[in-house]
């Protein structure tokens, strides 16, 4: 009767998770809408999950929701070793004095405050009605855990799309993970002391060497997981398989704390509590730090991500009680300015302390606002714990983080910005019908690409540090001088108006300089002649064109050697053709097919570009305004091409 029994809740679950497998690709497609609305991609999940969830469409029911609970796990897991793999201690070391002082005053001051104005306020909060001053404490304690953690995940996004390098960055990250790290440990702590409290244990020395007992047993469990998964990655397998394997020894901690709580309770009389959100993130510090294999191990997290990610913010939704939320609306804005207030007051201690600079001490707060991974992991384990709150704890807090979501990336965005260290592209203002060029750095092959530049009516102008340019006898373009290649120099070039510039320096110029032009400057396309291989991926970061001499020559006459014809055409070496690209500007292209375009019939569409992507063109791709369209044929034909394309 009771393999029947499992059989048929074996069944059960196999069925919910198959359904909630659909769910889930949906709400990976449809949540993409909210993209548009410049929100975080986490705020869509959340919200289809409330669609679909019990109080929504009740396409997710609450029964699956519990039958589901594994999901849950294998993403806290998932969450919990994505924390610990930004904790690399190589990269925060040079302003480990900052970091330090602004965790210690994030995290203290945080917490402190948060704690003692939720406990004074708990009569406002409908999760607290009715509890004791005991119960009142211990909700206190882990409200102000939860209002301490932020989102590596969503920083990390922020700081890409900005681009954003600098002291100030640099701190924000390293605190936002350190912070992430700590909060395990503490939350550790206040979920054993808030049991006690609420089941009114005393304390005494018993319970104390008890709580230190279970930290270092999950810190000394972490770093075994962590060997563990060393040896994984380490061994030649499939990739898929080893993945697997990580994941699920992340998903057996869960498994684990159960049995050693059962086994203690069973042989000791107490229940022994080791975190499996500790173990994890202790695991991925490990191998983070002491395993050469620990590339591989990110690419795991990195692959995996999405998918975990979707999966578990989906679910999370589909907790959340629409009828709880509509009536507690006002609560989740006064818990979300307690912290707020918490997190701009711990910020100005913090950075008093590190000595940072006055701005630091105005904007310090604004990259820890942005909540996601972590603390919804830490609402989903309270929740689990404490089933008394029932839906009010898990609605009132999600909302709050909801709250923190569309709050905190724009203000992440203006202190970047303030401190300017924001490194996006300058706005491209090529407004003139004629195409002009900037060539940096004087010698034979700048002179020669200039020249034939100027054969297809090009505008140049050849900018130097260079002082004598006698022996070049240049009389065919405009030679520019400036005393060095830094921002103020290059801004009085008044350039912004060029269609490309060309970097014909040393490579660590040329970096320099690419970096000043990409910031700085609005230049349509940047190209960059490369001497030292190792400096590809700096430039391909950038965004910019590279010519590298050696491997252009060798590519160059392979093609000869293969279609010598086709590339003496394409290369100019045959004055009867020529490629060309135009943008297009008539608004009566707009929307017309190749198929449909009245070309001469010597001229060949070879490619369009639309927003920096190059497009698979066909008869039936249809022009933009704005497109790029790369033409060949005759010099005469492609002029009329080109008048025709660019007539307003």
């Amino acid at each position: 009767m009771i393999n029947i029994i499992n059989m048929v809740s074996i069944w059960d679950v196999a069925i919910f998770l198959l359904a909630f497998i659909i769910i889930v690709v949906s709400s990976n497609h449809i949540s993409k809408i909210i993209l548009k609305l410049k929100l975080p991609l986490i705020t869509g999940f959340l919200v289809f999950g409330i669609l679909v969830g019990p109080y929504g469409l009740k396409l997710i029911t609450n029964n699956a929701v519990e039958n589901l609970h594994f999901v849950n796990e294998i993403s806290l897991a998932f969450i919990a070793f994505a924390a610990g793999a930004e904790l690399y201690l190589k990269e925060i070391r040079k302003i480990f004095k900052s970091i330090i002082w602004n965790t210690f005053g994030q995290f203290v001051v945080t917490f402190i405050l948060g704690s003692i104005l939720v406990y004074f306020l708990a009569d406002l909060i409908p999760f607290m009605n009715g509890l004791t001053i005991n119960g009142k404490i211990a909700i206190a304690l882990l409200t102000a855990t939860i209002f301490v953690a932020r989102s590596p995940s969503s920083a990390i996004a922020i700081i890409d799309e900005m681009r954003a390098k600098g002291p100030f960055t640099q701190m924000a990250i390293g605190v936002t993970v350190l912070k992430d790290v700590l909060v395990i440990v503490l939350f550790a702590l206040c979920l054993s002391i808030s049991g006690n409290l609420i089941s009114d244990i005393p304390f005494n020395y018993k319970f104390i060497l008890t709580l230190i007992f279970e930290l270092i047993l999950s810190f000394s469990i972490g770093f075994l997981l962590g060997w563990l998964i060393k040896q994984i990655i380490s061994i030649s397998a499939n990739y898929i398989l080893k993945t697997s394997l990580v994941f699920f020894l992340g998903y057996s901690t869960y498994l684990l704390s159960g049995i050693i709580s059962k086994l203690s309770n069973d042989y000791f009389g107490y229940s022994l509590h080791v975190e499996p959100l500790l173990i994890c993130i202790t695991a991925s510090f490990y191998v983070i730090n002491y395993c050469k294999n620990r590339f591989e191990f990110r690419k795991m997290l990195q692959d995996t991500g999405p998918y975990i990610y979707v999966a578990f913010f989906t679910l999370t939704g589909a907790m959340i009680s629409l009828d709880i939320l509509l009536k507690s609306w006002f609560v989740a804005l006064i818990l979300f300015g307690i912290r707020l207030m918490a997190l701009i007051i711990g910020a100005l201690f913090g950075s008093t302390l590190a000595g940072d600079p006055k701005q630091y001490k105005k904007i310090g707060w604004m990259p820890f606002v942005t909540q996601a991974g972590i603390s919804l992991a830490l609402i989903t384990v309270v929740s689990e714990e404490y089933s008394f709150l029932a839906n009010e704890f898990a609605t009132i807090m999600i909302s709050v983080i909801v709250l923190n979501q569309l709050v905190g990336p724009p203000l992440f965005k203006w202190a970047i910005n303030k401190v300017g260290e924001s490194n996006l592209r300058a706005k491209i203002q090529t407004t003139t019908k004629i195409h002009t060029a900037v060539i940096f750095g004087l010698d034979y092959q700048s002179i020669a690409l200039g020249r034939e530049l100027i054969k297809h009516n090009w505008k140049v102008k050849i900018v130097t540090s260079w002082l004598n340019t006698d022996e070049f006898a240049i009389k065919d373009f405009e030679i520019l001088f400036v005393k060095n290649f830094e921002s103020d120099a290059i801004r009085k070039l008044q350039i912004t108006n060029t269609h490309a510039a060309v970097l014909m320096l040393t490579d660590d110029e040329n970096y320099d300089l690419c970096q000043v032009i990409y910031k700085h400057v609005g230049v349509k396309e940047i190209i960059v002649r490369l001497q030292d291989a190792s400096f590809i991926n700096k430039f391909r970061k950038l965004g910019v064109k590279i010519v590298e001499p050696t491997t252009a020559v060798v590519g160059l006459i392979d093609h000869f050697v293969r279609a010598p014809l086709g590339t003496s055409i394409l290369f100019g070496m045959d004055s009867n053709y020529d490629t060309i690209d135009i943008e297009v500007r008539d608004r009566k292209l707009h929307g017309t097919s190749l198929r449909d375009l009245r070309l001469p019939s010597d001229v060949l569409i070879l490619s369009v570009n639309r927003k920096g992507q190059s497009l698979v063109s066909h008869g039936y791709t249809r022009l933009r305004q704005g497109d790029i369209v790369t033409l060949f044929g005759a010099p005469e034909s492609l002029e009329k091409v080109h008048l025709r394309f660019e007539i307003n």
